[in-house]
């Protein structure tokens, strides 16, 4: 078996919300719309060779509010840019860059309805 991507559904009740943190905020660009025309709103994002999809559904979101990691070779970059543009996403228990006992620098980021996502960057 060979795989080539993980690609998870995130669920909202208001997709507007995931268009601000992973379109705005982390610079995902949308590559399949489909907002406009169907009453479970529905968008493809991608960046570099990741891809997610946001779904807008009230029930689903009620249900899981997921923890995502996002794993970068330039924490200071990605930290400098977020905290510098997007300051209300940093997670008020990890808005900083920081050495987790794993030995992963980490920070954290929080959206309106919950859903996290930690960036991390592993020392060698």
């Amino acid at each position: 078996m060979n795989f080539t991507c993980l690609i998870p559904n995130i669920f909202y009740i208001d997709i507007s919300q995931g268009i601000q943190l992973f379109i705005d905020c982390l610079g995902f660009v949308i590559t399949y719309d489909d907002r406009s025309s169907t009453s479970q709103p529905f968008c493809v994002a991608e960046k570099d060779n990741l891809k997610i999809h946001l779904i807008e559904n009230a029930e689903f979101a009620a249900k899981d509010r997921p923890e995502l990691r996002l794993e970068t070779n330039d924490i200071d970059s990605v930290y400098k840019t977020v905290s510098a543009t997007h300051p209300q996403f940093l997670h008020p228990n990890l808005s900083t860059v920081t050495l987790r006992p794993w030995n992963a620098r980490e920070f954290a980021l929080v959206d309106a309805s919950g859903v996290c996502i930690i960036i991390q960057q592993w020392i060698k």
